[in-house]
């Protein structure tokens, strides 16, 4: 589980989440609502190939996947991702027992936070419909701060909560988040039930590495 041992979580005062894969269990509209959107325009790609752009902002995915795609297309295909993406986003709940954790985590007295790929409204739509905004002292998008694995989205935390890096963790799904969390040298957890492969994930070396949402609030919580 861990990679180092000079990197207690006891000590963190700052929580950061990514979202999609890793608090929200996504995945699976993400990639639907991808292969309808490119469809709809005559593009098409594999369940794999969506799940490795899951975490950096959608255009730099969309770009990723259809490279051959004209600018115009690329929007379109954007649109279209939106279209499909919000009225279903109901069938998007957090993982279990993802909401007990962040309220146990609350109760001891961690500053929360997360940091996703998500632009602002589309992040601020999730956060309404789980009634979550409560938890979180800052949420930081890819729109405001820049694409993953840029760590500006950290900066930007770390200077709201007013924190340091050596108090500060960052969770996530993808090996952008782990690079992310590395441009900085912050302590990182990954989590293999998201959108990376275990092996992808241990190749980026985060700090602690866990398989399933039980384990994360076990090695967070204590």
């Amino acid at each position: 589980m861990s990679k180092q041992s000079n990197h207690r979580l006891a000590d963190k005062t700052l929580v950061i989440f990514d979202w999609d894969g890793t608090l929200m269990d996504s995945i699976g509209l993400i990639v639907e609502s991808m292969h309808v959107a490119g469809e709809a325009h005559g593009f098409c790609t594999t369940d794999q190939a969506v799940k490795d752009i899951i975490g950096l902002s959608l255009m730099n995915g969309i770009e990723i996947l259809y490279p051959q795609a004209s600018e115009s297309q690329k929007l379109a295909i954007q649109q279209s991702y939106a279209d499909y993406y919000i009225p279903n986003s109901h069938r998007t709940p957090f993982f279990t027992p993802i909401e007990s954790m962040l309220q146990a985590l609350q109760q001891q007295g961690r500053k929360l936070a997360v940091a996703t790929g998500k632009k602002r409204r589309g992040l601020d739509r999730v956060l309404t419909a789980s009634a979550s905004q409560h938890y979180f002292e800052i949420t930081r998008c890819a729109d405001e701060s820049g694409s993953k694995p840029n760590p500006q989205m950290l900066t930007d935390i770390l200077e709201h909560t007013q924190q340091s890096i050596s108090k500060a963790v960052f969770i996530g799904d993808s090996i952008y988040d782990i690079q992310m969390a590395n441009k900085l040298g912050m302590t990182s957890i990954a989590v293999d039930y998201g959108t990376a492969t275990n092996k992808e994930l241990a190749a980026q070396q985060p700090t602690y590495q866990v398989d399933t949402p039980q384990a994360l609030t076990e090695l967070l919580c204590g």
